[in-house]
């Protein structure tokens, strides 16, 4: 009782103490001594400071900025496994392509710790040249996911951090055609008074015009970088120097651009033509390709052009089509194809922020069969056709936005493990309905034996070793430091398995207290029993320790728990570390696939365990330390005992497999496993005492026939010793 008191007052001291302590803040410029700028952008030589606007730095290459570098954490929330971001920083060039990437920091010590630290580097690096135009299209779903076992979340997590991370940032700094999105800010307006007309070099000249010129050299080039012999087999014909095409693209729908390129009275028909809303842009080609092709005769469709403005994209109909005579513009070259395209109002594009156009190259590879490639037109509308406006901050954080990315991602992770979660839903159904109608499910001892057995193998394989759904202290100190920082259900769910079980483990401690976990769901508490049932099959002495010294072994694993849960206030990393304590991650999650120290640890543990059943479990283990606390709110007492209990029958004391009763009879609920092996003696008729009486009285009467003689165990009983009743 004084342990228990004092326990639960160290627990509220530390509890205290960590919610009252702040945590730093990691930061780009805390990370940027560590990095080489070459290992951000190929031949940089210098990182330039932090820009104040946007937590972005310039990465310098002989005075000029190639890329810039930014830090995941600053732009996204996402949080991994232990509840905290995984730190990533990264470069992204202009034209919105990540140039390299470096994982900085983590804290995943359930899934990390023994997988190589090269490998999550090898994997982070990996995702330089992820075109983040692409992923803006694609809602981050454009790249494959390389997996590695045992770190499913974390590299999901990694994953979500550096494309959301990238797009914001290629959207706030207007990478690529990627446009910031700016909901509560000022929005630009195009200058519909500014009428002025210019001729064809100076509307070239200042970028209201834009071009795409590809060579025949240029395009066989990109088909032959594509590895597809069918390709590169038929290439274009002609001199690689040849013009391939030359395209030219202009936002007509402004006034000034409109009346230079189209003349006064085409210009006019233009504005009748489009409704409030809509906008027009002029699109003129020469050369072998032709950016209409001939599909949209007979389907209605450009299919070889497509506008893109931020994840938006618009396919042009023929019914959004008209052609142009000739451009007005003086000195104007002369165009094969000259054609206007008008924008919907639906499509809600902004005339004020930077789109693409995106040309499709098809190559014939078959009768039928096709292969494509697309090359990007930029356009911004320069600034002279542009409003004003006071210069508002870059939304770099968008709370509602960055709240439905992490639930899109928590959702796409439950969502793909709906096996596994109707699996363990099913394990708990079973093990709930045998914890409520535990007497009737105890009446059978043979059958009992197995039902447990089994159960224990499915904890074992499925749970453990497939789903490396383990428990570990280590979650509690990710609730605390969640509860500090700020607490959200994100990093929580995005495990279910160990989501769920938690929600179980807690309704658990209510009703049966610790022993629903430790007993029946733990997998390192599986393995113990199960090596320990193979060890008595092969006649393994069995040590029974004297009850003094056992009792006073058991503050042990509660000194740990608070010795780490300690720790924690000084060094959350630093606690994970010594939380090494726990067997979990070498001999669940890893499989024993870890340096030598690791797996000599665990497999002593499990040694030891051959001659004292659960040993682990029994002295050392600090989560069952901090479910037993909790624990002692429980309801109810459903274990059924005799007034005879202890005084003087010792069968349960004796035969208990953790040594969680009393001599004088008493269940000890922080040590009881709840494997109902008492519930089997209650009402052993070859065990207990008092059934024993009970059979002799109905036998005297007449009122029973025994089927075996008293005092002698069935056939074959998992529980028998040859005894005799007088």
């Amino acid at each position: 009782m004084v342990v228990t008191r004092a326990a639960h007052f160290l627990v509220a001291l530390v509890l205290f103490c960590l919610l009252a302590l702040g945590a730093r803040a990691d930061s780009l410029a805390s990370f940027l001594p560590e990095i080489e700028p070459a290992e951000l952008a190929p031949g940089a030589d210098a990182i330039g400071p932090v820009r104040e606007d946007v937590p972005v730095a310039p990465v310098l290459k002989g005075g000029e900025t190639v890329a810039w570098a930014f830090l995941t954490s600053d732009f996204v929330g996402t949080t991994g496994y232990s509840g905290k971001p995984i730190h990533v920083v990264a470069a992204i060039d202009g034209d919105a392509v990540l140039t390299g990437v470096k994982l900085v920091k983590h804290s995943e010590p359930i899934v990390l710790i023994g997988i190589p630290n090269s490998r999550m580097v090898e994997l982070t690096e990996g995702y330089a040249g992820l075109d983040l135009k692409r992923e803006a299209e694609t809602g981050g779903e454009g790249h494959d996911l390389d997996i590695i076992s045992g770190a499913t979340v974390t590299v999901m997590v990694i994953d979500d951090s550096v494309v959301r991370a990238g797009i914001k940032v290629a959207r706030a700094m207007g990478l690529g055609g990627l446009s910031e999105v700016q909901p509560d800010g000022p929005k630009r307006e195009v200058d519909m008074a500014k009428a002025d007309t210019h001729d064809w070099a100076t509307l070239s000249g200042d970028g209201s015009i834009r071009r795409l010129t590809l060579d025949v050299g240029q395009v066989n080039a990109a088909f032959e970088a594509t590895g597809d012999q069918r390709a590169i087999k038929r290439p274009e014909k002609g001199n690689p120097e040849d013009t391939f095409i030359d395209m030219h693209v202009a936002l007509v729908s402004v006034p000034s651009i409109g009346k230079s390129l189209l003349g006064e009275a085409e210009y006019q028909n233009l504005v009748n033509w489009l409704d409030e809303g809509e906008h027009a842009i002029l699109v003129l080609g020469r050369g072998k390709y032709s950016f209409k092709g001939s599909g949209y005769v007979r389907g209605g469709i450009f299919d070889r052009i497509q506008l893109i403005q931020g994840d938006n994209s618009v396919r042009f109909f023929d019914r959004q089509h008209r052609r142009l005579g000739t451009v007005a513009a003086e000195d104007a070259p002369s165009f094969t194809e000259l054609d206007i395209f008008k924008i919907p109002a639906d499509a809600e594009f902004d005339p004020t922020e930077p789109f693409r156009l995106q040309l499709l190259v098809q190559r014939a590879i078959g009768a039928v069969e096709k292969t494509f490639l697309t090359f990007d037109l930029g356009y911004k509308l320069p600034e002279q056709y542009l409003l004003p406006v006071a210069p508002a901050p870059k939304v770099v954080d968008d709370a509602t936005g960055e709240a439905a990315a992490k639930s899109a991602l928590w959702q796409r992770i439950w969502k793909d493990r709906q096996v596994e979660i109707a699996v363990l839903g099913a394990m708990l159904l079973v093990l709930t309905i045998t914890f409520f109608f535990q007497f009737h499910a105890t009446m059978n001892a043979r059958v009992f034996y197995w039902f447990r057995i089994g159960f224990l193998t499915m904890t074992l394989f499925f749970i453990g070793w497939y789903a490396n759904a383990q428990l570990s202290v280590v979650n509690i100190m990710a609730l605390a430091g969640s509860l500090r920082s700020g607490f959200t259900w994100d990093a929580f769910l995005l495990d279910p398995l160990v989501f769920i079980q938690w929600f179980a483990v807690a309704a658990a401690l209510l009703f049966w207290g610790r022993g629903a976990y430790c007993g029946w769901l733990c997998p390192f508490g599986a393995l113990q029993e199960l090596t320990n049932k193979i060890a008595r099959a092969f006649k393994v002495p069995q040590w029974t320790l004297p009850w003094g010294l056992n009792e006073r072994l058991w503050p042990i694993k509660y000194m740990i728990f608070l010795a780490l849960f300690g720790l924690s206030i000084v060094s959350i990393p630093l606690a994970e570390k010594y939380a090494e304590i726990e067997p979990f991650k070498t001999a669940i999650i890893l499989k024993f696939m870890r340096d030598w120290p690791f797996v000599v640890f665990a497999v002593g543990l499990l040694m030891i365990g051959l001659f004292i059943e659960r040993f682990y479990c029994r002295y050392l283990c600090p989560l069952g330390a901090a479910l037993a606390i909790p624990a002692r709110i429980r309801m109810f007492d459903w274990l059924r005992r005799y007034k005879d209990c202890g005084n003087p029958c010792q069968t349960c004391a004796n035969e208990c497999p953790v040594q969680a009763i009393h001599p004088t009879g008493e269940i000890n609920p922080n040590e009881c496993v709840t494997c109902l092996h008492c519930q089997v003696l209650y009402q052993s008729e070859s065990k207990c005492p008092v059934v024993i009486r009970q059979l002799k009285r109905r036998a005297k009467t007449g009122s029973v026939k025994l089927k075996t003689p008293l005092g002698q165990p069935p056939a074959n009983h998992p529980n028998a010793k040859p005894q005799t009743v007088s």
